[in-house]
């Protein structure tokens, strides 16, 4: 049971450095520091959409729609975060408390 505690701890903190990565990337960009047409920008930058698409896809779906405004990062952040806690506040249960 600890192996699969340190399997979900240690995806949702992969999934946490993808998205921060993604998001400062978004920033620089849109304040072109960064150009997609250099090809290994494009090619990181659309790899990590295809990436986060299946987890921010399901989200905006629920979330309306604040023209140029992306909510959808966010509320996956809040959901690993309660996700972590979560798993923290049952550790017991994985090491056998």
């Amino acid at each position: 049971m600890v192996t699969l505690y340190q399997a979900l701890t240690l995806i949702l903190n992969v999934v946490w450095f993808i998205m921060i990565v993604h998001i400062i990337m978004s920033w620089l960009i849109n304040f072109q520091v960064l150009n997609l047409r250099q090809p290994l920008v494009a090619q990181v930058w659309y790899g990590l959409n295809n990436l986060l698409e299946p987890v921010y896809g399901p989200v905006r779906r629920f979330l309306p729609n604040l023209s140029g405004i992306d909510l959808a990062p966010l509320v996956v952040f809040i959901i690993i975060i309660i996700a972590q806690q979560a798993l923290r506040n049952n550790a017991g249960f994985f090491y056998g408390f």
